[in-house]
């Protein structure tokens, strides 16, 4: 884990959304960080501007990805980047989701909104990993289509007989909509998992990670095969300011990912 930001350079930037892009980053030279894990973060530091923790949203061989919704000053400036341009990255920082844990079993993945971004690379792994896993259902869920993370790429995995089995589905469609309407928790009823050989992985806004709990429970998913990513405010990403504190949990130490059996007394705390 690297204390001072290591600098890295933007090879590529992909615009995602209107206000989303996906920049991949490369070490601007030979000092390169620790490898991530799916499910853990970095602090992405946009010089003369500040830093904000960014989940990492794809992995490669000495490079990252880092998809980013400009929502305040700090993503706005790293949105606005250009291929060329340096930022500074510390990291890696909190627990992955664990995908190692749950070989041999049925896996449904399930995002809202820009939680897609932290599962990608746990579907990329275990598609990579082919037969270590059981069936792979991604379920995604959008406001609308244009709010969608990575629509060509979820388009494909949509139209393909499989692996993944994959739905997604937006509040409000438009007339070139190709998917379903609804909750993304609507499309639980279309995946095919064996509850008792299941591991489930969940993130999105917290509204939805409890009704999407709740129902993974009702279909016989036991609390500690339920992994959800949780955000709150995170400023040193090292345990010591804690501005990420969640009840006795300092998200970037002891997650962002936990299990829904430690998970589901914070979130029922309004406010906590």
């Amino acid at each position: 884990m690297s204390d001072l930001p290591v600098p890295h350079r933007v090879s590529r930037v992909r615009r995602e959304t209107a206000d989303t892009v996906s920049l991949t980053l490369v070490p601007a030279g030979e000092r390169a960080l620790e490898p991530f894990a799916p499910g853990q973060f970095a602090m992405v530091y946009a010089f003369g501007v500040g830093e904000i923790p960014v989940s990492v949203s794809g992995i490669g061989h000495r490079e990252l990805v880092h998809t980013i919704r400009a929502v305040g000053a700090v993503s706005a400036a790293l949105a606005a980047l250009r291929p060329g341009a340096t930022v500074g990255l510390r990291g890696p920082f909190g627990t992955g989701w664990g995908l190692e844990r749950a070989a041999g079993q049925d896996l449904v993945v399930v995002s809202g909104g820009i939680g897609l971004a932290p599962l990608r690379p746990l579907v990329l792994a275990a598609l990579e990993a082919g037969r270590a896993y059981g069936r792979l259902n991604l379920l995604v869920g959008s406001r609308t289509e244009d709010d969608l993370l990575y629509a060509g790429q979820v388009r494909a995995w949509a139209d393909s007989p499989g692996p993944p089995h994959c739905r997604a589905t937006v509040d409000r469609p438009s007339r070139t909509w190709w998917g379903d309407v609804g909750l993304v928790t609507t499309l639980l009823n279309t995946a095919a998992f064996a509850p008792e050989h299941t591991t489930a992985y969940v993130c999105g806004p917290e509204v939805m990670i409890r009704a999407t709990a709740r129902d993974l429970r009702h279909r016989g998913l036991p609390a500690h095969r339920i992994r959800v990513s949780l955000e709150r405010n995170m400023r040193c990403a090292t345990g010591h300011c804690g501005h990420c504190q969640l009840g006795g949990v300092l998200l970037c130490r002891d997650g962002p990912v936990i299990g829904w059996d430690r998970a589901e007394s914070l979130l029922s705390v309004r406010e906590l």
